[in-house]
C-alpha cells in the first residue's frame, strides 16, 4: 500500500465527489480511481457506496475512517518531529574536550564567549586526547578543545583541520612536600638519583607533549614510572599523596600550590625540562559545518585575536580571514 492512498481515501469522504477529490488531490479523475480502487483491493473490500451521490463510506469503509485518520495524523506529527529534532540538532553545539580543560578552562571560557553573543545549545563530551580526536575525525564533535605543543604532533592534519590558540597554560613538574616544605622528590640540576614518576598514558594528549619535549631536552633524573593514567587530575591525587613527580597543568593544580599541598619539585622554576609552556587551541574541520557552528567559529576567532593582541601567542587564523563573510546558505 502507498501511504498517499491514505490521503485520497479522506479527501473522496471529506468531498463525496470523485470529480472534486481529483481536484483537490491535483489528480485526474481516472487516475485518482485507480488510486481508490488499488486500497480497497489492498483493503480486500469496497470501501465507498458508488450507487449514489455523494459517495458514501460502506460499513468497512467506516470501519477504516479512524485508523487512516490516526496514521495520517501520527504520520504529520512524526515529520514534524523529525524536522523539529534536525533543527534543534543542526544549532547545538558539539565539543570535545580533553579532561583538564573540561573541567578547568572550558567553563569559564564558554561563559567569556556567551558575554558576547548568545549560543544556544551545547553537548561536551569529555574524554583523552586520543579520544577526541577519533570524535573529530569520525564526525561526531564539530570543534575540538586540547592542549598543544609545535613540537608534538596529533592525528589531526592540518589539510583537513585548522585551529586557533584561545589560551595558554603550563605543565608543572609537582610533588608532595616533605615536613619541612620543600620537594619530596627533588628533580637536581646535575646528575641524579631516580625518581618515581606518576605519568601519563599514550592517549594523553600531554603525555605526547611531555614525550616529544624530553626527546630534545632530556631530563638530569632518571624517571622510574610508578603510576599511569591519561586522567590528570588522577595524578594529581597521587602526587599530593606523595606518590612522586607529575607533570600537571598549572591551571589544574594553583589551588594546591598556593595551599602548599604541592609543591614545584625543580629549580629553576623557568627551567624547560620541567616548566612545559602549552597552547590551548581550538580545533575545527576545514569543511563548512552548520550556520551555527560557523558562526560561534566566527566569535571565538575574533575573541582569539582579541586576546592574542593584547598577549601574543601562535595562531593559524588572521584578521583577513574574518573579512569575507561566510557563503549563503542553501
Amino acid at each position: 500500500m502507498e501511504l498517499s492512498w491514505l490521503d485520497d481515501f479522506l479527501a473522496l469522504v471529506d468531498c463525496g465527489n470523485f470529480s472534486r477529490a481529483a481536484d483537490a488531490r491535483h489528480l485526474t479523475q481516472p487516475a485518482f480511481s485507480r488510486r481508490i480502487r488499488a486500497l480497497e483491493d489492498w483493503a480486500g473490500t469496497p470501501l465507498f457506496d458508488r450507487s449514489g451521490q455523494p459517495v458514501t463510506l460502506t460499513e468497512a469503509g467506516r470501519r477504516f475512517r479512524p485508523f487512516a485518520d490516526e496514521t495520517v495524523r501520527r504520520l504529520l506529527q512524526g515529520r514534524e518531529e523529525a524536522r523539529l529534532a534536525a533543527q534543534s540538532e543542526a544549532a547545538t553545539l558539539r565539543f570535545a574536550a580533553t579532561h583538564a580543560l573540561s573541567l578547568t578552562f572550558f567553563p569559564a571560557w564558554l561563559r567569556a564567549l556567551e558575554a558576547r553573543a548568545r549560543l544556544g545549545a551545547i553537548t561536551l563530551s569529555s574524554d583523552s586526547m586520543e579520544a577526541c580526536e577519533r570524535l573529530m575525525l569520525a564526525g561526531q564533535a564539530q570543534f575540538l578543545l586540547c592542549h598543544a605543543h609545535p613540537a608534538a604532533a596529533g592525528r589531526l592534519d592540518a589539510e583537513s583541520f585548522r585551529s586557533v590558540v584561545v589560551g595558554g597554560d603550563r605543565l608543572l613538574a609537582v610533588t608532595a612536600p616533605d615536613a619541612t616544605g620543600r620537594p619530596r622528590h627533588p628533580l637536581a640540576e646535575g646528575e641524579g638519583t631516580t625518581l618515581p614518576h606518576l605519568s601519563y598514558s599514550r592517549e594523553s594528549g600531554m603525555g605526547r607533549i611531555l614525550e616529544a619535549v624530553r626527546a630534545a631536552q632530556p631530563l638530569p633524573n632518571a624517571l622510574d614510572t610508578v603510576f599511569t593514567s591519561h586522567l590528570a587530575a588522577v595524578l594529581r591525587t597521587l602526587a599530593r599523596d606523595g606518590r612522586g613527580v607529575a607533570w600537571l597543568p598549572e591551571s589544574l593544580i594553583a589551588e594546591d600550590l598556593a595551599r602548599g599541598t604541592l609543591v614545584r619539585a625543580g629549580q629553576p622554576a623557568g627551567d624547560p625540562r620541567w616548566t612545559v609552556p602549552v597552547q590551548i587551541r581550538l580545533v575545527r574541520p576545514r569543511a563548512r559545518q552548520s550556520k551555527a557552528a560557523e558562526s560561534f567559529w566566527t566569535l571565538a576567532v575574533e575573541a582569539a585575536l582579541w586576546r592574542n593582541a593584547e598577549s601574543p601567542l601562535d595562531s593559524e587564523i588572521t584578521v583577513a580571514e574574518l573579512e569575507h563573510p561566510m557563503e549563503k546558505e542553501l
